[in-house]
Formats: structure tokens, sequence, C-alpha cells
């Protein structure tokens, strides 16, 4: 069996049960760094044969991995933090996995963003998590611009070194928004801060970033005060067949045109 072990975003102590029964068990390690994976395992006194799987080898790593499950041997596949695939390598293990037809598992466990979003204090009901921005500026503010209009709390990684351009270009796109900058999660220094994007975030930029920003605010059309009758009667006296007029009036009160449809009816 093929297993996706989440592991410690920081604090070693923030492993499970499961997750330690699993790595014990394995008969081989698939690890993002064999030294930082060491580490963990080294705490543990767990002692396996340790492969690597990056972005670089990742094709092949994959095959590696099929092959030995294949010869009935258990694998656990680990990242340097967190849950393997999310913002790390193993998306690609698991489609040749699921094209292969061979199964495999996953043993959750800590995730950077979710922590991140508890500290930042920002809504959580609801939420995108879009990873790490892409280097290149035109690229960056795509995948802004994507995402400008979402009522969702946008939550990304970020480098040290990334921190400043990244928040510019939100700035730039989203206009004035309360954010977050969470880092050094679980460790002993770690480390909430919020902010207006205008500001940008003040002092040392130190170790990989959670950086939340608010979603956009929704306006709500003052039309809504009017029944649904008299919202879409509005329209069609402004000029507007009545297809149209209930297509406006949907949007503005953000439901479907089916739901606002028996009180056209009559008009």
């Amino acid at each position: 069996m093929i297993y996706f072990v989440a592991t410690p975003i920081g604090n070693l102590q923030d492993i499970t049960l499961r997750a330690l029964e699993t790595l014990k068990s394995a008969d081989v390690i698939f690890c993002e760094d064999t030294r930082h994976t060491l580490k963990l395992l080294n705490a543990y006194e767990i002692k396996k044969p340790l492969y690597a799987c990056h972005k670089f080898n990742e094709t092949e790593a994959a095959q590696k991995i099929l092959d030995a499950s294949r010869r009935g041997e258990s694998v656990a596949i680990v990242s340097d933090a967190g849950t393997p695939v999310v913002s790390d390598p193993g998306n690609v293990v698991c489609q040749v996995l699921r094209d292969a037809g061979e199964p495999y598992t996953v043993i959750p466990g800590a995730c950077a963003f979710v922590a991140g979003l508890v500290l930042s204090a920002l809504p959580a009901d609801k939420f995108a998590f879009l990873g790490f921005l892409p280097d290149k500026a035109g690229e960056k503010r795509a995948v802004l611009e994507k995402y400008k209009d979402c009522d969702l709390t946008l939550i990304f990684h970020s480098a040290p070194q990334d921190i400043d351009k990244n928040l510019a270009a939100m700035y730039e796109v989203f206009g004035e928004r309360k954010a977050a900058a969470v880092r050094e999660i679980t460790k002993i220094h770690e480390e909430s801060v919020t902010f207006n994007l205008s500001e940008g975030l003040q002092g040392d930029k130190r170790g990989e970033y959670v950086l939340l920003v608010e979603g956009a605010k929704q306006t709500r059309s003052p039309l809504c005060d009017l029944s649904e009758t008299e919202h879409i009667r509005h329209y069609m006296a402004a000029g507007l067949d009545k297809k149209e007029a209930l297509k406006r009036a949907a949007k503005d009160r953000g439901v479907s045109k089916s739901e606002l449809y028996p009180f056209s009816i009559d008009l």
C-alpha cells in the first residue's frame, strides 16, 4: 500500500500516532529532502531506507513508487513539512498511480495554510488557497486578477524574499484590503501580523510565510429592497426586454434566473 503522510510544519510533536505507525511499518520512505526527513525519523528512532522524490525527479520517482507497491512493499511518501501534494511534490505521483489503477491513501495531519487562517483572524467561512504566486510579474498579476472580485479570504505561501513584491502586486490589483502575514507556525517565535495592503509588511522578513488577504466586499444593490416583481419591472421600464431584465435582477440578488422566473410571468 502507498501512504501520503503529513509531517510536522515546525514543532516535531505535531505528528499523529497513525503517521508514526505508518512510517515505522513502511518498507521504504520517499521524501522531498532526505536530510530533512532524517531529522524527523531520528527524533522518533525510525530507521528506514530513504529515497528522494522532489520536483526535479518526480516522474522517475513515481515509477519507482509504483514498482515498489506492485512488489508488495509498503511505501510512505512525505514532504519536508505538512501534507505532500499541497504546494509540495506529490501530484505527479498521484496522477501516475491513478492512471495505473494503483490504490493509495492519505494520513492527514498538520497543514500550514489552515493554521495560518486561524491565526490571522480573517473570515474563515469561505476561502481559497492559491499556493505560491508565479515569479513573473505578468503571470502573478493574471492570477490575482482572476480572484480580485471573489468574496473569499485568499491564502498564499510566500518565500521571505518575495514578500514585498507579492504584497505590492496584491495592492495594485486588489486595492486597499486587510491582510495578514503568519510565520514560524507552531515554533517558539510564531508570529501573526495584520496590516493594510497599502502599508505592506514592515520589519525583517525571515522564514516562509502564509499570506492572507480579505475577500472583495460585495455591495448590495438598493434595488434588492424592491419585491422580486418590482425589481424585474424596474429594468423593463428602463427599456430592457423581460429576459434581460430577469437576468439583471437575478444577478443583483445573487440567485439563478429560474428562481426569479415565477415573479416575471405576469409582466
